[in-house]
């Protein structure tokens, strides 16, 4: 049932407007990407990953930062979230959300605000999603810094792209200065620096392998509690690292 009081001819144009559309989402019988190259996306992803959060959702605060078309917001609400905020900074991915949420019929908040700005929202969430957005991000490790600082209360959901190897090698506390072998290691953490443009995409900035997303989540503070799909980890807010701090230090430790 259309909730907007629009008829399915008018919800097409409407969605065709939009175009294009990275969240293919079924808004009654309109589909908005239904050519997608990743098949049925996100729910694809989402049904592989669905069954680690969704007891943990109903009555409490979501936050989804760098929402798009607001595919797991409005999947926040459909398993009881109290409230949704949804942020992104693209105009065009927060009208489609405000579309898509609209049409059926979810009340859900979205906002054009930057991951590096989450600080203005002057509070925190009980859950924060945080998908497919760290390889857009000339600044990756910050944002997740500022996540944790400002806006993470409990449970973070994160996503990203990887690529290089699946392995995790077990890392020291510390190497000497003339000791090298272990960056050559597939399981070490390595972050992948993209100059020029990636999959014809020029904001894709850095792809973590394995071992990096899961180490630049501890050193922010975030303790993976769950890794149910290959590139989805469930996280826990934890006490901040020593040396944490989402802004460069004024004195090396040196």
């Amino acid at each position: 049932m259309l909730m907007h009081g629009a008829s399915p001819e008018a919800l097409r144009h409407e969605v065709e407007a939009l175009r294009p559309w990275f969240h293919n989402m079924k808004l009654d019988a309109v589909e908005t990407a239904p050519d997608h190259p990743l098949g049925d996306y996100p729910s694809i992803k989402w049904r592989r990953f669905k069954s680690a959060i969704e007891d943990q959702v109903r009555g409490r605060s979501v936050l989804d930062i760098g929402c798009n078309a607001g595919f797991y917001s409005i999947e926040m609400k459909r398993l009881g979230a109290k409230e949704v905020v949804g942020i992104d900074f693209d105009d065009r991915y927060l009208a489609q959300a405000r579309l898509a949420a609209r049409t059926l019929g979810e009340d859900i908040e979205f906002e054009r605000l930057s991951v590096y700005d989450v600080a203005r929202l002057g509070r925190q969430f009980e859950i924060v999603l945080f998908m497919g957005v760290l390889y857009h991000l000339r600044h990756p490790l910050l944002a997740l810094d500022l996540i944790r600082e400002h806006v993470a209360g409990d449970i973070l959901v994160f996503q990203t792209m990887q690529r290089g190897s699946d392995d995790v090698e077990p890392v020291a506390a510390n190497y000497d200065f003339w000791r090298s072998d272990h960056f050559d290691q597939p399981g070490y953490p390595k972050l992948h620096f993209v100059e020029h443009s990636y999959a014809n995409d020029p904001t894709n900035w850095w792809v973590p392998n394995h071992a990096c997303s899961e180490a630049m989540l501890r050193s922010a503070g975030f303790d993976v509690i769950e890794h149910p799909e290959q590139e989805v980890y469930i996280c826990r807010r934890q006490r901040a690292p020593a040396a944490h701090s989402p802004v460069y230090p004024a004195r090396s430790a040196t």
